[in-house]
C-alpha cells in the first residue's frame, strides 16, 4: 500500500520535522509513505477574501496536479467526519480490500482547501472541530496512521 500526504507550504520547525521523520520511520514496514508539499500562496499583508479566494484556488491546481489516478481521497477539513482511532483503523482497512492500493491524504493551507479539492474526496475527514495550524497537523496525521496500523496488526501501541 501506499500513502501519500499533500500538503500546502513547507515545515520550518525542528520540532514538527523530527516528529515527522520519527513516525514516517516507524510506518516502513507497513506502508510506502510519501509527503509531497506544494507551494503555499503568498498573500499581501492586506488581503481581502477574494485574495484568499484566488490563493486557494492556485493551492488547489497544485494539490490536484499531485494526485495520483485511482488514488482514494481524503482531504481533511473541519467540516469532515470525525472517527475514534480504531474507526479510522477500520476505514483504512476497508479502502485496500475495496480494491485500493493507493490513498491520498490532503492537507490545505492557512485558508483550508478549495472547494475543487474537497469535492474530490471520497472522505472528508475531521480530526477536530477545533482549527490546528497546518504544521501541526501533520504530526497528528502520520502518528494517526502509525496508529491504525499498529491496531490493525493488533499491536501494542499506548494509549
Amino acid at each position: 500500500m501506499n500513502i501519500d500526504i499533500i500538503c500546502v507550504g513547507n515545515i520550518k520547525e525542528k520540532y514538527f520535522t523530527d516528529a515527522i521523520k520519527e513516525y514516517t520511520k516507524r510506518l516502513k514496514p507497513y506502508v510506502n509513505i510519501e509527503i509531497i508539499e506544494v507551494g503555499e500562496y503568498k498573500l499581501p499583508n492586506k488581503h481581502s477574501s477574494s485574495q484568499i479566494t484566488e490563493g486557494m484556488e492556485k493551492e488547489a491546481e497544485q494539490i490536484l496536479s499531485k494526485i495520483k489516478d485511482r488514488a482514494y481521497i481524503i482531504p481533511l477539513c473541519v467540516e469532515g467526519k470525525q472517527l475514534s482511532s480504531e474507526d479510522f483503523a477500520d476505514k483504512i482497512e476497508k479502502i485496500t480490500i475495496d480494491g485500493y492500493s493507493d490513498i491520498c491524504f490532503i492537507i490545505g493551507g492557512s485558508y483550508g482547501l478549495h472547494q475543487k479539492v474537497k469535492s474530490k474526496g471520497q472522505l472528508k475527514l475531521s480530526f477536530s472541530k477545533m482549527t490546528f495550524p497546518h504544521q501541526l497537523m501533520r504530526v497528528i496525521l502520520v502518528e494517526q496512521i502509525y496508529r491504525a496500523f499498529r491496531i490493525l496488526k493488533n499491536e501494542p501501541y499506548h494509549k
